[in-house]
């Protein structure tokens, strides 16, 4: 009997302690329940008072403090990145008292020590004058632990988010710089200031239409060009005919993005957007498409009376005899400024003057770099010497930019568009507006390739790549005859293959001299046409265009009115 009650006391024992674990669990259970409740409520409430935005402040310190701009192919032109800086704090040792423990000079001399390019005399200045500020930007790992060795904690070594550009200073003119304050100036920088700095947009790169190996070769051919004529400037840009994308823009000496000094300050002018130029007889096909769309020229074998031209005190003349007349195709050939006056006087100032209009002559380039220089425009109506001048280039001063959106214009079909340095998709390209007949742009690819093969073009014509275009060169203003004979502008304005234009390129030098390398000639047909002649060949297989020495533009038409392709 007692064995019988030990039982049921163990049973009832057993029952009583799952009891006990199944309300543990339900307690736990509705503890968790509890606390799900509790944070949904805190969620929704932190929601509905607007502080949901603290929930992002993560994310937004994963992303980079600027965005990133990369090239049409994606590769990085500008990006944000730690580095350390060199910090001097005058309060490191408290208010009073001197803030280094050596002397200035001798602290200075260890810096120059370790940053030679720095200037010992302008340092121990900084230091002695107890101004907080920086003493350097960008400073490797190793160079930091090379100025904490020094000793002084005036020397601090904060690290910073830094703007890097991995390109160097290559496209830097496109591209700015990031100032001290954070802000983008001068290029693209500048122009998508808000877009990279702003939380809901940084994340996403932002494409330009450049290619870095266009860009590349672009300002390697310009540099060289430089040199080999001694040349003081030089500018240059290859443009998409048919979407007025920039692949590529120069403007040298170019600064360094990197590295913001007096030097580099005093490098950021921009000669192809905000300098502007008498571009000289580039001019010349420009009047010449004009004079055909307009009716003025029905027949390219008519003969202009090549001769000097007298208008008023004021003599037109060439550089050398040319012959006692010239047709339309022979005056761009041996580019004649006399012949090309009369063509404009023919079609008189108000024609010429609208054509140039519709070409943009007259407004600042349209292009987004904040820098844009505004035309050089002759106001009011134009006088006879005024239009005929215009006609051959002088006169009227316009950017390398003006030029090229004009030839693009001239070449693709008659259909002028504006410039872009953002990279666009497919059909994104402005509908553009109408300058000339498709007829007219017909003839002139040919006119502009009979150049290339006969006249003084010749030098930039790249095998395979049937190149067209026009020299120019033009006397610089100043001087007592209102022109310095000695300084020239020497510009060549190409486009390629002329069978179907894609592109078009300037070249720009800047008072190149006659050198060894140009024959000793100052003029665009020795200097600057070379520079087209070495670059086509360069970026055509890169961009899409392949030499192919089975097709040409059948210029077959205009053969006939120029005795050099009858010899």
């Amino acid at each position: 009997m007692a064995v019988a009650s030990g039982r049921v006391q163990l049973v009832t024992l057993r029952q009583r302690s799952l009891d006990l674990a199944r309300w543990r669990v339900l307690w736990i259970a509705l503890a968790f329940a509890l606390a799900a409740m509790v944070a949904l409520m805190r969620i929704s409430y932190l929601g509905m008072n607007g502080e949901g935005a603290r929930a992002t402040s993560l994310a937004d310190a994963l992303l980079p403090p600027r965005g990133e701009i990369t090239d049409r192919n994606g590769v990085p032109l500008a990006r944000a990145f730690p580095a350390y800086a060199l910090w001097f704090n005058p309060k490191a040792l408290g208010e009073d008292g001197d803030p280094l423990v050596r002397s200035p000079r001798e602290v200075a001399r260890k810096l120059v020590a370790i940053f030679p390019d720095l200037d010992e005399n302008k340092l121990t200045a900084h230091l002695a004058s107890g101004k907080q500020g920086y003493l350097r930007r960008r400073l490797l790992p190793e160079e930091a632990n090379r100025v904490q060795e020094i000793g002084e904690l005036a020397l601090e070594v904060p690290m910073e988010q830094d703007r890097h550009y991995p390109q160097g200073a290559m496209g830097a003119h496109v591209l700015g710089y990031v100032a001290a304050d954070g802000t983008g100036r001068v290029g693209m920088e500048q122009v998508l200031n808000d877009h990279l700095s702003n939380p809901a947009t940084r994340g996403t790169p932002v494409a330009l239409s450049i290619d870095v190996r266009v860009q590349g070769a672009l300002e390697d051919e310009l540099r060289r060009g430089m040199k080999l004529t001694q040349a003081q400037g030089g500018a240059g840009i290859v443009l998409d005919v048919d979407t007025g994308e920039v692949l590529a823009l120069a403007s040298l000496p170019e600064f360094d993005p990197n590295k913001i000094d007096e030097r580099g300050q005093a490098l950021m002018f921009n000669r192809v957007t905000n300098q502007v130029y008498e571009l000289g007889s580039t001019f010349k096909p420009l009047t010449v498409a004009a004079a055909i769309d307009s009716g003025t020229i029905r027949d390219l074998g008519k003969r202009y009376d090549a001769s000097p031209v007298k208008v008023g005190r004021f003599t037109i003349k060439d550089s050398h005899a040319m012959g006692p007349t010239l047709n339309a195709v022979e005056t761009l050939i041996h580019s004649s400024n006399t012949t090309t006056a009369r063509i404009a006087d023919d079609m008189g100032p108000e024609r010429l003057r609208q054509y140039m209009i519709d070409m943009g002559m007259n407004e600042r380039p349209h292009i987004e770099l904040p820098a844009k220089g505004f035309p050089l425009w002759p106001r009011g109506d134009w006088a006879r010497l005024t239009n005929m001048t215009v006609g051959f280039g002088h006169g009227i001063a316009v950017t390398p930019l003006h030029l090229a959106s004009a030839y693009a214009a001239m070449v693709n079909g008659g259909v002028w568009r504006p410039a872009t340095l953002k990279k666009l998709g497919a059909g994104e390209a402005p509908k553009g507006r109408r300058v000339f007949k498709a007829s007219t742009s017909s003839r002139m690819r040919q006119m502009m390739r009979a150049i290339a093969v006969y006249g003084t073009g010749r030098n930039a014509d790249a095998p395979g790549y049937r190149v067209g275009g026009k020299t120019g060169s033009a006397e610089k203003p100043g001087g007592s005859a209102g022109y310095r004979k000695t300084a020239l502008v020497s510009t060549f304005a190409a486009a390629f293959p002329m069978d179907r234009p894609r592109y078009v390129i300037i070249a720009m030098l800047d008072e190149p001299k006659g050198t060894v390398a140009s024959s000793f000639q100052r003029t665009a047909a020795w200097n600057a046409a070379p520079i087209v002649g070495r670059l086509v060949p360069r970026i055509g297989p890169l961009i899409g265009v392949r030499p192919d020495d089975t097709r040409d533009i059948d210029i077959s038409a205009i053969k006939p009115l120029i005795p050099e392709a009858q010899e």
